[in-house]
């Protein structure tokens, strides 16, 4: 038996001077509770209690045993609050990865979480590649894209899609493609993480699917650079909404094949544990959810 609980229960039979009054408190069995001091007895080999027909004495060994023993559970439980205390007001450091192209959306909200709780510190990382999140010690990782690891947890925090872009310099060079099967006549910018790989994928009007198989100059895991290669007019670009909606806004790069769009995407912060999350986490998630439902336009 679970050596903490025969403890807990020796100290109510002692507190309630019975078997029976211990039970109810207890919410146990009286033959659980009569298990549980034998188990003890056992342990020791030696008498803890003395029983009679009515009430139950302590034995001078088990006087000795309640003594220390409720002093253990006592500060056992003060420990219990201190542990709860900590998890309740964020503390320490919270170290976080996020995919490159999203990590300007991150600062202004690190900026405002920093300065509601000044007792946590940031550990930042960006980049493009998987990381083992349990190996490596990252509290959450915020991605564009879910992973197959099926022991994380994942919290949706917006949608969004792909856009087929280009700059006007191409289109002057150009003539715009009209459906997916028209890009094989086009250089396409490709990015190395899209999940099809060079098989773009869109679907029209009335849902039905449509794939291409796409051709281009240049492949790259920066979202960046194509995004800089694109406003340059060096070819089309299946690009991730967020990272073209202000070219888009100033005109810089034109959203193409406006009866086709590409399928929804989540940006999403990956944890391994809910269950037994630290509030440094889960207070910054809160807050990425609430200030990321103002990007909605990534739908458009």
């Amino acid at each position: 038996m679970d050596r903490l609980t025969s403890l807990a229960v020796f100290g109510r039979v002692v507190e309630t001077g019975g078997f029976s009054a211990a039970a109810r408190k207890l919410n146990m069995s009286t033959t659980m509770v009569a298990n549980h001091i034998q188990s003890l007895e056992e342990r020791l080999g030696v008498r803890l209690l003395n029983r009679t027909t009515r009430r139950v004495s302590l034995t001078e060994t088990g006087r000795y045993y309640y003594d220390h023993s409720s002093r253990i559970l006592a500060e056992l439980e003060e420990i219990d609050r201190a542990a709860g205390a900590l998890n309740s007001t964020p503390r320490g450091k919270l170290k976080i990865y996020a995919t490159t192209a999203i990590a300007r959306f991150l600062a202004p909200v690190m900026d405002e979480y920093l300065k509601l709780y000044p007792t946590v510190a940031i550990d930042f990382d960006i980049g493009e590649r998987m990381i083992d999140m349990i190996e490596e010690g990252y509290d959450l990782a915020i991605r564009a894209t879910l992973l197959p690891d099926s022991s994380l947890i994942s919290r949706k925090l917006t949608a969004w899609r792909h856009f087929l872009v280009c700059s006007p310099e191409y289109l002057a060079k150009h003539a715009a493609p009209d459906e997916p099967s028209h890009l094989t006549s086009h250089n396409c910018l490709q990015y190395a993480y899209y999940v099809n790989g060079e098989q773009w994928q869109f679907h029209d009007e009335t849902g039905n699917p449509h794939e291409v198989k796409v051709t281009g100059t240049v492949v790259s895991n920066s979202a960046e650079t194509l995004r800089h290669l694109a406003i340059g007019g060096q070819g089309l670009f299946l690009a991730p909404s967020f990272v073209v909606a202000e070219d888009i806004d100033a005109g810089r790069l034109v959203k193409l094949m406006p009866r086709f769009q590409a399928p929804e995407s989540l940006i999403a912060a990956v944890f391994p544990d809910r269950s037994h999350m630290p509030s440094k986490a889960r207070l910054f998630i809160d807050l990425l959810a609430e200030r990321f439902t103002e990007h909605r336009k990534w739908m458009i």
